[in-house]
């Protein structure tokens, strides 16, 4: 019997609200999406195809579900296993990322295998109160930090590994449209010439994807993939028609059982009762809420509850003890 992928489950789930909070992080967080990105972006792996990328991603992809400012307390939601999204440093506070994984690039002749720290971040919009360069510099100063006692211990700085933050930017303004921009830190000989290698000091790369659906300037191929999949235009069938022609995404696979259906985000629920009116809110909610109730009679957990239907795992609660 043929079920759907995760990627197909999560597009039919989100529907034409992929750019929805709750739902690009779990459509970016899939291995075959974050595979056709490491492959666009990230030089290392320029060479490369999706399929090997994939392979080299350790399984342990960690979705963040609720955001935390300093001090707040909460609960990621896990896709996999592995690292946490919340990162908390005494006297610095605590931020929470979107998307965390690992992921290797293969030695070729003597060269080792390389192992780089990664994180994904969706933006709906490009032009905040912040810039989002200076976001991303702060994001991979901390996964550089932070590796203190994880990835190397005491003066052992030379088992610092490599790390990107990643941010992709929906609807950004026509004049910028598609494009792709990275920072990194670089070396300049001001007087004389020190020899320095370059794996010793590059060690933090910031990139960030522009997307506009309406733009004259197309891109590249990373450019058409991501904006195919997260066209708030495009409904989900006719995004896995183009991701599989044109990608090679892969929408189903054999199983043993029947996937379950995945429930509406609340924030979908929400969005909708604003524009469309209380009544058809007042709908949706009560779908919402017999699917949680049928997944705990079903014996389901909340945090299991929570992952199925993209809602946090308080709301879940709040629910079911109504």
């Amino acid at each position: 019997m043929k079920g759907k992928t995760a990627i197909g489950a999560a597009l039919d789930a989100a529907g034409v609200k992929a750019q929805y909070d709750g739902h690009v992080k779990r459509i970016l967080g899939n291995r075959q999406v974050l595979a056709r990105i490491l492959k666009g972006a990230v030089e290392e792996f320029r060479a490369f195809s999706p399929e090997e990328i994939a392979g080299w991603i350790e399984p342990d992809i960690r979705i963040e579900g609720t955001a935390l400012r300093p001090g707040e307390t909460g609960k990621e939601k896990l896709l996999i296993t592995g690292d946490s999204t919340e990162s908390r440093i005494p006297g610095e506070g605590t931020i929470t990322y979107d998307i965390r994984f690992r992921v290797y690039v293969p030695g070729q002749g003597r060269r080792e295998t390389v192992k780089l720290l990664m994180n994904v971040e969706a933006q709906k919009k490009f032009y905040l109160k912040y810039r989002i360069v200076t976001r991303g510099i702060f994001y991979g100063a901390r996964m550089l930090s932070e590796q203190l006692d994880r990835e190397f211990t005491d003066s052992e700085y030379g088992k610092l590994k490599k790390v990107y933050s990643i941010w992709i930017c929906m609807n950004t303004p026509l004049h910028i449209g598609n494009a792709l921009t990275e920072y990194w830190i670089g070396k300049r000989d001001i007087i004389g010439t020190m020899p320095e290698k370059k794996k010793n000091y590059d060690k933090l790369s910031v990139i960030i994807i522009c997307l506009n659906e309406k733009s004259k300037e197309k891109g590249g191929e990373l450019h058409g993939f991501l904006n195919t999949l997260l066209s708030p235009r495009m409904n989900a069938a006719r995004k896995k028609e183009v991701l599989l022609r044109d990608y090679g995404i892969e929408m189903e696979q054999e199983i043993g059982e029947e996937l379950k259906q995945m429930c509406n985000l609340s924030e979908d629920i929400e969005e909708s009762a604003m524009r469309k009116g209380v009544r058809k809110g007042v709908r949706k909610g009560i779908s919402l809420t017999k699917s949680i109730m049928r997944l705990a009679g079903e014996g389901k957990t909340e945090e299991e509850i929570s992952a199925l239907c993209g809602v946090s795992a308080k709301m879940v609660r709040e629910i079911m003890e109504a």
